[in-house]
């Protein structure tokens, strides 16, 4: 670690944890997270009304602790990034807002960046700078997508997505069926492990020969999950919850590792980056790297808890923005609820003339959107 590289604070509330990390360069110094999910649990998913308040009681504290933690002082920092999109609107605004405050008071540069472009980036900061080209598989809550990154500050090419369900949605969905709570992702890792994953033979969405090769589809398979198990409720037999468990999560990581090896096959990339919340999930780490393996490909996986919505990923992109003399962005910066993940990097509406997609700007959310 050099001292003469960026020091720079992030900031991430896209959903409902309050992150913020202290990187300098490459170097984690500090990764604090406040969480709002046991509030949630009650609800059986996230509320944004309670994020967002939540996220407003916790900022301020998360980030006095990120500083303790890292030992400097906010006047040494580089820089200032904070998660401008996508996300829940009313959430994203309120880290926008406080990175916003920040910045200017303290007089500081202030970078907005892209969510999914900062779960790639958070990979430096344990396996060291990433490779260029970098094939990278995000599979979370809200996201599950196949990503080719050329430059991660600039050039973030989207290669397939889901079409309906994101595989943490799933997830969840699953877990809400079977009354284990929310969220569903660690119990049901958890259950599976001692279930059998050829128990009950559930569909593989999208691995058709005319299908799309790299698009997702886990609707069909929450249905069929779902409806397996209203069968066995309505015959009075009892639900083998490991073994559904087991078979649902080896749908789901089956389809997501087959692809992503096929991705990078196809392109020409000799590794393989995951990330996301679901990038935790034990057994497709196991299979990732089963596959991997037997393709030469190498396999770069953060630690379970940088895979999770953190704010450390956030300064880990806004550290490389810092480096490679990216234009700060401007005071009027905005949160972006359906930010794409071809803009890593968000200058702010003075400098956004060449933005192609209608942006959700927060001035412009109505009661409406906000709740939906």
């Amino acid at each position: 670690m050099a001292a003469d590289e960026p020091l720079v604070l992030g900031i991430e509330t896209s959903c409902d944890e309050t992150g913020v990390g202290i990187v300098r360069g490459t170097t984690l110094l500090a990764d604090a997270v406040a969480s709002s999910v046991d509030t949630h649990a009650r609800f059986g998913g996230v509320v944004p009304e309670i994020a967002s308040r939540a996220h407003l009681e916790a900022m301020v504290p998360t980030i006095e602790r990120a500083l303790k933690e890292a030992g400097v002082s906010a006047r040494d920092l580089d820089g200032i990034a904070v998660t401008s999109g996508p996300g829940l609107a009313g959430a994203l605004l309120v880290g926008v807002s406080a990175a916003k405050a920040y910045a200017y008071a303290l007089g500081k540069p202030l970078y907005g960046v892209n969510h999914l472009a900062s779960h790639i980036c958070v990979d430096q900061l344990e396996h060291g700078p990433l490779p260029e080209p970098t094939m990278a598989l995000l599979v979370s809550g809200g996201h599950s997508s196949l990503l080719l990154a050329p430059d991660i500050t600039s050039d973030v090419r989207p290669l397939g997505a889901t079409i309906d369900d994101a595989a943490g949605e799933a997830f969840d969905k699953i877990a809400r069926v079977l009354d284990l709570g929310f969220p569903g992702g660690p119990v049901i890792d958890r259950l599976a492990r001692e279930g059998d994953p050829r128990a009950i033979a559930f569909p593989r969405g999208l691995t058709g020969p005319r299908d799309a090769p790299y698009d997702f589809s886990f609707s069909g398979l929450k249905t069929s999950v779902a409806r397996w198990i209203e069968a066995k409720r309505a015959a009075g037999e009892e639900v083998p919850v490991r073994d559904v468990a087991a078979s649902f999560q080896e749908a789901v990581v089956d389809v997501l590792t087959r692809k992503a090896v096929r991705a990078c096959r196809d392109e020409g990339v000799d590794h393989l980056m995951i990330g996301g919340g679901v990038a935790a999930n034990s057994r497709l780490r196991a299979l990732a790297e089963e596959r991997c393996e037997r393709a030469g490909i190498r396999l770069r996986v953060p630690r379970p808890k940088l895979c999770t919505d953190n704010g450390a990923m956030v300064a880990a992109l806004g550290a490389e923005m810092v480096a490679r003399n990216w234009l700060p962005s401007d005071l009027e910066l905005s949160a972006d609820s359906s930010l794409p993940v071809t803009e890593p990097h968000v200058p702010g509406a003075a400098h956004s003339h060449s933005h192609s997609h209608d942006h959700d700007h927060v001035h412009e959310i109505s009661k409406d959107n906000l709740y939906s």
